[in-house]
């Protein structure tokens, strides 16, 4: 297992607070935040993993459990290559609890994944938004569909990711957990590298170790882990116990 870095995303907040408000923006917000360092340092760590494993633009960001910080981490990761010039996509591909409307604004109505995996007639830039940050675009979930693992292992789900890749320099995918339900492991197999994120706090071994095993049978080109420390305080202007985790209700999964 590799740590590609640790980061301090502050206390869990409930599900409801993170699907109004979205996740924090620290690196658009704040970009000399010491924070923002964190993802600048781990958007350089997964650079340098390319290099063993070769060009990675398909980019899947996963837990192994509800409420880990994944969903702040991968926004704020798509902001912090967008600084740095790259042309990004940002996809909500967690068709269960989605978070990057709201994080960027968009209308809760705008159209998105499932409006393009439902609809054959549907064109691929009818899904894709603008930000208000240069060189970062984004794919909202699209309503909330009643087969999301089927929608995502698809045959129109592999054919958007070969159209898309074309276009974007990287492409994050925002997935549900992957103990909870089977959505990031079917789309596994369609990505470049896979990052997992670990809470300091809330992740046990078990878990982790269930993922490892999923992760090994799929043979999927796991790159490491994210260390997310959101029990470790700092003092000061650096200490942002900003409180947004993710809650989640999955199956008889009850929010903390």
């Amino acid at each position: 297992m590799s740590l590609f870095s640790r980061h301090t995303v502050g206390k869990d907040g409930l599900s409801a607070e993170t699907m109004t408000k979205g996740a924090r923006l620290i690196t658009a917000a704040e970009p000399k935040n010491p924070v923002s360092e964190q993802f600048r340092t781990l958007r350089t760590n997964i650079e340098f993993a390319s290099v063993a494993k070769g060009e990675i633009k398909t980019l899947l960001v996963s837990s192994a459990l509800p409420s880990e910080g994944k969903s702040t981490i991968t926004a704020n990761l798509a902001v912090a290559y967008a600084q740095q010039g790259k042309k990004v996509l940002l996809v909500d591909a967690d068709l269960r609890r989605p978070t990057v409307a709201v994080t960027f604004g968009l209308n809760k109505n705008a159209s998105g994944l499932t409006n393009y995996l439902g609809d054959s007639d549907k064109e691929v830039g009818a899904i894709i938004h603008r930000t208000s940050m240069d060189n970062l675009n984004v794919m909202p979930s699209g309503p909330i569909p009643p087969n999301p693992a089927e929608l995502l292992g698809s045959g129109r789900m592999t054919n958007l990711i070969t159209q898309i890749k074309s276009h974007y320099d990287i492409i994050i995918f925002d997935v549900p957990p992957f103990l909870m339900v089977t959505d990031a492991q079917v789309l596994m197999s369609k990505m470049d590298g896979v990052a997992i994120v670990v809470n300091g706090g809330k992740t046990n071994k078990g878990a982790l170790q269930r993922t490892n095993e999923i992760l090994k049978i799929a043979e999927a080109p796991l790159l490491g882990f994210i260390y997310n420390d959101q029990n470790r305080k700092k003092k000061g202007s650096a200490g942002y116990g900003y409180g947004y985790g993710y809650g989640y209700g999955y199956g008889d999964t009850k929010d903390k």
